[in-house]
């Protein structure tokens, strides 16, 4: 791919402003391709090689109790050196193809928080 323009993954969110490093699981530079489920969570953990933490709440509404039920789960993500995701940030994830054991996620944006 090329280093120079982006290219457009299907779905609208900002490229990254941070340069590319050659890395091929790279949904806007390299040739991941993403699909799927689109998970907003925020950073927890951002301490292993280009792999984040993120939990995600969710509310779900019970109709016997009539009431919301909270739960929350942490996912690990695939963290690109173009996105640059850190601890405490809101960040956008989109589903892939399994990249390891656990992941099976890509951050593809950040918003700082």
């Amino acid at each position: 791919m090329s280093k120079d323009k982006p290219r457009d993954i299907g779905i609208d969110v900002d490229a990254p402003a941070n340069p590319w490093d050659g890395d091929p699981n790279d949904p806007f530079y390299g040739t991941l391709p993403v699909r799927g489920q689109v998970l907003r969570g925020t950073v927890l953990k951002a301490k292993a090689q280009k792999t984040v933490v993120v939990q995600v709440n969710k509310m779900k509404y019970d109709t016997k109790y009539e009431r919301y039920s909270r739960s929350s789960s942490k996912i690990n993500a695939h963290n690109p050196t173009s996105v640059g995701a850190n601890e405490g940030d809101s960040v956008t994830m989109m589903e892939c193809r399994p990249l390891s054991k656990t992941k099976s996620f890509v951050v593809i944006e950040r918003r700082e928080a």
